[in-house]
């Protein structure tokens, strides 16, 4: 028997209900995370630059890395929700104009991401967890945090839990998409106040300030409560992807799902037939360590995430192949003759979900 809607009560004061998904058994839902990046100014290491989600060793502050990841500007996590089986996990890219002051966005989506993560190991509330929430409270961290003195970061983060319910809270022009069954299921929309000027959550040292006030103009600040929360079910076989806007401004979903699809059919965790798509019956093993060669990243969503950061890294540096941040250029400014991709940091984060009760029948 199915537990009934629970409702989550969200410090901004609306309220939301859910019911447990239809086809998922209660609390059976597990989330397979990897990630992968690159800095813009280093060559991209397939088999150095990512991160495989273990429970057991739970923050990329941790394993292998002794500091935080070398992905520039761009920052992730991946985390248990307490004690639960939920998870959360994200992106957050650095705002680079913050440079022309002298700050670095990378210590602050850096900290925003280890916030989240401590955050969420913490919570001893896991199945009431809203994303908001959680940006929330870390953003409140880094702002308290007197070794970060200002910049600015978008994010784009989720919350998964046991029973299918994913929420997602998004602020900025980094995003996400859902594919279910060889097919693009939604994608998320950026949050610009302007042409490459996204949302961001900021800190706006007291200097800059009062130079604003004497010389005009108003620096950019958002906050958590205008993020767009979206709320989405998952299902046995779906393939979660965020990422920041290395990506987004060099792939197209339809290019992203191109790469999702050769890998997945590849490895007929998707197996498409006559009467359409059905998930493969080895999709646990695929998703688990050691689940596909050493060679080929060691499990499936860990082969996503780079196959995804290394085509995104391959568009970005190509000055013939036109991407979205290209075309936009072109539409609104098309005196500036932009061709090419965008070179920029990116990071990638993959979760495949797994009914661990069907996997198991």
């Amino acid at each position: 028997m199915s537990p009934g809607p629970r409702t989550f009560r969200s410090q901004y004061g609306f309220q939301f209900s859910r019911s447990t998904h239809a086809s998922a058994s209660p609390l059976s839902i597990a989330y397979r995370v990897s990630a992968a990046f690159s800095a813009k100014d280093r060559r991209f290491n397939a088999k150095k630059d990512l991160f495989s989600f273990n429970p057991k060793e739970q923050s990329p502050e941790k394993q292998p890395y002794t500091g935080r990841p070398t992905s520039g500007q761009d920052a992730f996590f991946i985390s248990s929700v307490g004690n639960s089986s939920n998870a959360a996990f994200g992106v957050a890219d650095g705002v680079g104009g913050w440079s022309d002051s002298g700050i670095d966005s990378a210590d602050f989506s850096h900290a925003l991401c280890r916030y989240m993560t401590k955050n969420a190991k913490e919570d001893t509330e896991g199945q009431e967890l809203a994303a908001r929430d959680l940006l929330s409270q870390a953003f409140a961290d880094v702002v308290a945090d007197k070794a970060i003195a200002g910049g600015g970061s978008t994010a784009c983060i989720a919350v998964g839990h046991a029973d299918g319910f994913l929420q997602v809270a998004n602020l900025g022009d980094s995003g996400f998409v859902h594919f279910r069954l060889n097919a693009v299921h939604y994608y998320s929309n950026p949050q610009t106040h302007a042409f490459n000027t996204p949302f961001q959550l900021s800190i706006i040292p007291p200097k800059i300030l009062a130079r604003s006030r004497i010389f005009g103009g108003t620096p950019l600040r958002d906050f958590p409560k205008d993020a767009s929360v979206t709320s989405h079910e998952v299902r046995h076989g779906d393939v979660l992807v965020f990422a920041t806007d290395g990506v987004w401004d060099n792939l197209n979903s339809s290019e992203l799902l191109q790469i999702v699809s050769r890998h997945m059919t590849g490895f007929q965790a998707w197996q498409v037939g006559d009467k359409g798509t059905r998930i493969g019956k080895d999709l646990d093993v695929l998703t688990a360590g050691g689940g596909i060669p050493k060679e080929k990243e060691d499990n499936l969503q860990t082969l996503l995430a780079v196959a995804i950061t290394g085509e995104a890294k391959a568009a970005s540096q190509n000055s013939k192949r036109d991407g979205p941040f290209a075309k936009e250029v072109q539409k609104f400014y098309p005196h500036e003759d932009f061709h090419g991709g965008k070179v920029d940091d990116i990071c990638v984060v993959v979760a495949i979900v797994l009914d661990t009760a069907k996997a198991k029948s």
